[in-house]
């Protein structure tokens, strides 16, 4: 009998259903057991991601010669550029759409944070990483430039011996346990309770946000493949798997393994994948970008305070900077805007929560929008570079 191969999709999409359906009976004696096992897993991630990031990026730019520089810089402004259109685009939408939708709340109070109700692991085990992602990631960058300019050997096949190393991390640890990792995050948060509660207050503004993150797929994959000549729909459903991925992971640079190979998968040639993808899991977050501004909006009208477009020029093109050290941490992102929120918009304690509780509610589609645009970026980082590599 011949063995039935499910594929990565499939797994991912059996773990969220799965978690969702135990989450329904399953004691939570016997779920924080799972959620023992995400502790575990999640510290090794954290521990992971910059030895990825090194692994994969250093490498990278040193094989791409002299041009990498040129290279890394264009790859840096599509990133940045996609992030601010994320944002005005998100900006002018919510505007027509949230004041027809929504009201001002008189009963407005302040909610503790959504995480005091997830289930605790019986046990952690502490993994501090070797560097945080932001010093892997300028680290990379150094290291991948000497690299191209010197003449020794060397060093480079010291880090490429290290980039098979990371492979096989990849391959053989990360991969096989992201599905049951992913079933262990939707059990905590169906014994939780915490996204019924969330979704019940704020559905609306949900259902807005996600048809927005997937019309800024089909605009951001529309221009990929008119700059390349390829189909988009094409290039945006080999990319589903990552986004799948990313919605149980909740984290960018967790999900970098699936991206590269989704990636690879759209013809984007292998050194300008194992640069793009990694580089924009830090950089590139469209996604998580849409849903602060979206969500921040809402939050201020139904607060009944005023929202401009002066005010939110700056507070978006800031916004593209301050998280660029937030992937890797679920929802991390949010916490890397909270001063933003506070200093540039007015934020108080009770506007504050509101925001979090909203944001956490729906931070996985916020990062599968940020990996799957990963995507669109790479073959257009890969049409501009041409043959000149």
């Amino acid at each position: 009998m011949k063995k039935i191969k499910v594929s990565l999709l499939g797994k991912v999409i059996i773990a969220i259903l799965a978690g969702i359906l135990f989450g329904q009976f399953l004691p939570g004696s016997i779920a924080r057991l799972f959620v023992t096992f995400n502790s575990l897993f999640g510290n090794f991630l954290s521990f992971s991601i910059p030895l990825i990031i090194l692994g994969l990026v250093a490498p990278a730019i040193g094989d791409l010669g002299k041009g990498a520089g040129r290279l890394l810089l264009i790859t840096a402004l599509i990133a940045y550029g996609s992030t601010l259109f994320s944002g005005f685009f998100t900006y002018f939408s919510s505007s027509l759409i949230f004041p027809q939708i929504l009201s001002v709340s008189t009963e407005l109070t302040a909610l503790d944070n959504p995480e005091d109700f997830m289930l605790t692991p019986y046990f952690t085990v502490a993994m501090p990483p070797l560097m945080d992602v932001m010093t892997a990631l300028v680290l990379a960058f150094t290291i991948g430039l000497g690299l191209s300019h010197i003449a020794g050997t060397t060093l480079r096949q010291a880090f490429n011996d290290f980039k098979e190393i990371v492979e096989l991390l990849i391959k053989v640890a990360i991969i096989p346990l992201l599905p049951l990792h992913i079933f262990g995050i939707f059990l905590n948060m169906t014994v939780s309770g915490q996204v019924a509660s969330i979704i019940g207050m704020f559905l609306k503004v949900i259902v807005v946000i996600f048809v927005l993150h997937v019309l800024l797929l089909l605009i951001q994959f529309c221009i990929a493949g008119s700059v390349s000549g390829k189909n988009p729909f094409r290039l945006l459903k080999n990319m589903l798997p990552a986004y799948a991925t990313a919605l149980g992971t909740q984290s960018s640079a967790a999900t970098i393994p699936v991206t590269l190979t989704q990636t690879l998968k759209n013809g984007v040639r292998e050194s300008i994948a194992v640069f793009t993808v990694p580089l924009c899991a830090t950089i590139h977050l469209s996604g998580s970008t849409m849903k602060i501004v979206a969500c921040a909006m809402a939050i201020m009208i139904m607060a009944g305070e005023p929202v401009t477009l002066m005010e939110y020029t700056g507070f978006i093109m800031m916004l593209g900077i301050a998280m660029v050290a937030a992937p890797g941490v679920p929802g991390g992102a949010i916490m890397a805007a909270l001063g933003l929120l506070q200093s540039m918009l007015g934020f108080n304690e009770t506007l504050q929560a509101l925001m979090i509780a909203l944001y956490i509610a729906m931070d996985s589609f916020g990062t599968a929008c940020n990996v799957t645009g990963d995507g669109a970026i790479a073959v257009v980082v890969d049409r501009i570079a041409g043959d000149k590599l």
